[in-house]
C-alpha cells in the first residue's frame, strides 16, 4: 500500500492544501489547525454552522498565513506568534489557550464572507498549551491535538471511497471527492473499510507508525462541496453512508479512522511511501 494523499488544514473548516511531503509531529501533521474561527462567545465556528468557509483559500508561504476569496484581496498573516493577551476558547467541550489575530482579519472575513462572516475572530493555538486526546481509546497512553476535533490524524482510502461512490451510483447520486472527508493522511487500497480493521500503519523502513484509535463519525459538512460550498439536496453522501452501516454496533455514518503517533515524531512522510497494517484481532 502507498500514501497517496496528505492534506493539512492550517485554519479549521477552511479549505485545505494538497502537499507532497510534511512532518509528523505528535500533535498532527505541521501546521494542520493551528488555526480556527470563532464566534463572540470564543467558541469554534465550522461548515457545520457556515457552509461558505469552504470558499476561503489557504496557503502557506515561509513567512505567512495567505486567505484567498474572490470578493477580497489576498490577505497575508504572519506566522511569527502575535503579540498579545491569550484567550480561553473552546472546542466542542475542550478550553484551549489561544492567540487573537488582528482585527484586520475579521474585517476581511467580514468582506468576504458578507453578512455570515460577521461577528467572526481569528485565533492561533497556543503552542505551550497541551490539548489532550480523549483518553478513553488510548490504552493507557496520552497523545495530543491542536484544534481538531478530536485526534491528530484522520487516515481514509482509496478503497473505501470506490465503496461509497458505488453505492452513491446505485442510488443515481453523483460520486463525491476525497476532499469531502478532509483526511491527513490517504492510503491506496483495493479493499473497501479496509482501514477499520488496522491496528496500526507502518512506513516500510520502520520511519514512522501511526496507531488507530476511533472510527470517524461523519457529519454535515461532508454534504457540503468543497469548491462551492453547495451542498446538494438529498444531502449526499451522508445519507448513503449511514445506510452502509460500515460500524454495524454504532449509529450514525463513518468513514475513516482517527490515529495517533506512536513513532516517528518528527520525521516526514511523504506521497508515495510504502504503509503496512497490523491488524486488529477479530
Amino acid at each position: 500500500m502507498k500514501v497517496t494523499q496528505l492534506n493539512i488544514y492550517p485554519v479549521k473548516s477552511l479549505k485545505g492544501i494538497s502537499v507532497n511531503q510534511s512532518e509528523l509531529l505528535s500533535s498532527g501533521l505541521a501546521w494542520d489547525r493551528r488555526w480556527m474561527l470563532v464566534d463572540a462567545q470564543q467558541r469554534f465556528v465550522t461548515q457545520r454552522q457556515l457552509p461558505l468557509l469552504a470558499t476561503v483559500e489557504v496557503a502557506l508561504n515561509a513567512d505567512a498565513l495567505v486567505l484567498s476569496h474572490p470578493n477580497v484581496d489576498p490577505l497575508s498573516i504572519p506566522l511569527e506568534e502575535p503579540s498579545g493577551n491569550l484567550r480561553i476558547v473552546k472546542v466542542w467541550d475542550d478550553h484551549c489557550k489561544a492567540w487573537p489575530e488582528s482585527e484586520e482579519v475579521s474585517c476581511w472575513l467580514e468582506v468576504a464572507l458578507g453578512e455570515s462572516g460577521k461577528g467572526l475572530s481569528l485565533v492561533r493555538f497556543a503552542t505551550q498549551f497541551k490539548r489532550l486526546v480523549e483518553a478513553d481509546f488510548l490504552d493507557g497512553g496520552e497523545a495530543d491535538t491542536h484544534f481538531a476535533d478530536g485526534y491528530p490524524f484522520l487516515i481514509t482510502s482509496t478503497g473505501s471511497l470506490n465503496a461509497l461512490n458505488s453505492a452513491l451510483n446505485k442510488n443515481g447520486s453523483q460520486p463525491v471527492p476525497m476532499n469531502r472527508f478532509r483526511p491527513n493522511i490517504v492510503v491506496e487500497t483495493d479493499e473497501a473499510w479496509a482501514e477499520d480493521r488496522w491496528q496500526s500503519l507502518q512506513e516500510s523502513t520502520g520511519a514512522f507508525a501511526l496507531t488507530l484509535r476511533k472510527p470517524c463519525k461523519r457529519c454535515k459538512i461532508t454534504t457540503v462541496d468543497q469548491q462551492t460550498a453547495h451542498i446538494p439536496d438529498p444531502a449526499e453522501p451522508l445519507k448513503t453512508l449511514i445506510t452502509l452501516k460500515t460500524q454495524p454496533t454504532l449509529k450514525g455514518g463513518y468513514f475513516g479512522q482517527n490515529a495517533t503517533l506512536s513513532a516517528g515524531d518528527g520525521q516526514l512522510i511523504r506521497v508515495g511511501d510504502e504503509v503496512m497494517a497490523t491488524y486488529r484481532a477479530v
